[in-house]
C-alpha cells in the first residue's frame, strides 16, 4: 500500500541526514519510526486495558498485594533465594 506523507523541509532534512548516518534509505527511517510509534502506542493501550481489568477485579474481590509485598518479591529475582509469586489477599 502506497501512502504519501507531507513533511516540512526541516524534518525532511533531518530524516535524510539520519538515513545517511545509518546507511539506510529515508524510506526505511520513516517506516521504522512509524512502526516503533505504533508498537509503543499499542503496548500503552494494552497496559491501560490490563490496568483497568485489574482495577475491576480488585473492586469485585478486594484481593491484592501491597507495593511492599511486590518489591520484596521482585528483590529476590535472580538470587539463589528467588521466591514464588506471593498469594493475593484481602
Amino acid at each position: 500500500m502506497a501512502t504519501s506523507l507531507k513533511i516540512d523541509d526541516a524534518l525532511k532534512s533531518r530524516v535524510h541526514e539520519l538515513a545517511s548516518q545509518r546507511r539506510r534509505s529515508p524510506h526505511w527511517i520513516m517506516l521504522e519510526a512509524i512502526r516503533e510509534y505504533v508498537e509503543r502506542e499499542e503496548a500503552r493501550n494494552s497496559l491501560k486495558q490490563e490496568a483497568l481489568a485489574s482495577w475491576v477485579a480488585y473492586k469485585e474481590t478486594g484481593r491484592h498485594l501491597t507495593g511492599q509485598e511486590v518489591r520484596s518479591w521482585l528483590n529476590t529475582w535472580g538470587t539463589q533465594d528467588e521466591k514464588a509469586v506471593p498469594e493475593c489477599h484481602e
